[in-house]
């Protein structure tokens, strides 16, 4: 799904930090937690919210580059690994370790990094159909053909009527 899709979601800081916490707060539930990872660099920043609300000290980075121009998803490279003082954790399949990121759209970076830790807790702000198989714990399931523009990826623009765009 390109940004000129014509189903546009919107997420302002406010509203991203309130789904983040309602991410929280399902966690909170689903664990207990000894560390969490976050795949860059969309889940830095839910990340940095659940782990404060879970009061976890211990956070690791996977990054992964999946959208090379920002409009379609090429081919996956894994940039940095999982350190592997975390990758012990537990049993080293992930037991006791949650994996964030901001959104599941296909579903293939959670892949990859689910064959990483098999058993670790998956959790996303937001899932699309596609992806949403591989997430344990999401708050917002949106349409596979609806683009999602986060706060970073945004500044005050005009935002043309949802009307404007259709062809009823």
């Amino acid at each position: 799904m390109s940004p000129t899709s014509p189903k546009a979601f919107p997420v302002s800081w406010d509203q991203f930090h309130r789904d983040c916490r309602a991410l929280a707060w399902r966690l909170a539930a689903a664990g207990p937690f000894e560390a969490i990872i976050c795949i860059t660099r969309g889940g830095l920043v839910p990340a940095a919210i659940v782990a404060r609300e879970l009061d976890l000290r211990l956070i690791e980075s996977v990054c992964i580059a999946s959208y090379h121009d920002y409009k379609n998803q090429g081919e996956l490279k894994v940039l940095k690994d999982i350190a592997p003082s975390i990758k012990a954790i537990g049993d080293g399949q992930g037991k006791g370790v949650l994996v964030i990121d901001d959104l599941t759209d296909t579903g293939k970076t959670a892949k990859i990094v689910r064959d990483m830790l098999p058993i670790a807790h998956f959790a996303a702000v937001y899932a699309k159909p596609a992806g949403r198989p591989l997430i344990d714990t999401f708050v917002t399931e949106v349409s596979q053909d609806t683009w999602i523009y986060f706060p970073w990826d945004m500044g005050l623009a005009y935002q043309a009527p949802i009307r404007e765009g259709s062809a009823g």
